[in-house]
């Protein structure tokens, strides 16, 4: 069993974080624990309470670390967009492409919860650097639109898109042929950007 002092805590953090990445790869998240997740480094449970604060808090670096990747992928795509219009494509896009190749590093985003504490700044500012994406591009699509619009309009269609995306990762979108996600996210952007220029 390894000693506290034999990595120092950045070195703790990345090795931690990286087995999680690898157990998200094929489990999902509720099959993991502080135990399991200890073992894996060869530390003792405490040593990651010692640097994470808490199991939720390991998991939400887990999470931070998944949205930091899904960024960076997102404004990889939007880089070749000839307009605002193809980037929002391009975004939406991304997500599900995303979620289909890390579906359970995906499904902890949106399940783990903070059983009460107060979500930390470097993760508020996380979550607000990918909802301001979504609502820089409205902006620029439709500039006659207030800000509440705007604000309205970007969580309706990140809520279309998540829908599609939830239901497309877990196969439970119920048809009797098969439906392709991308399909799906085409005729919601199509049907608001049409409504916008309408």
């Amino acid at each position: 069993m390894a000693r506290r002092n034999d990595h120092t805590r950045e070195e703790l953090v990345s090795m931690t974080l990286e087995q999680v990445k690898n157990f998200l790869a094929e489990h999902p998240h509720h099959e993991l624990s502080l135990r399991k997740v200890a073992a894996m480094i060869g530390y003792v449970p405490s040593t990651l309470v010692n640097v994470f604060g808490n199991y939720n808090l390991l998991l939400l670096h887990a999470v931070a670390q998944t949205l930091d990747e899904l960024f960076v992928h997102a404004e990889i795509e939007m880089v070749s967009a000839q307009s605002p219009e193809d980037a929002l494509r391009k975004l939406a896009y991304c997500y599900l492409t995303f979620a289909m190749e890390n579906p359970y590093r995906w499904q902890l985003i949106f399940q783990h919860t903070m059983n009460g504490e107060e979500l930390p700044e470097w993760q508020t500012e996380r979550i607000n650097g990918m909802t301001g994406m979504l609502e820089t591009l409205i902006r620029q699509i439709n500039p006659q639109q207030s800000e509440s619009d705007v604000l309205e309009a970007s969580r309706v269609l990140w809520a279309g898109v998540h829908g599609i995306t939830l239901l497309t990762v877990d196969d439970k979108l119920f048809t009797s042929t098969p439906v392709n996600g991308k399909a799906l996210i085409d005729n919601l952007l199509n049907t608001y950007l049409n409504a916008w220029k309408a």
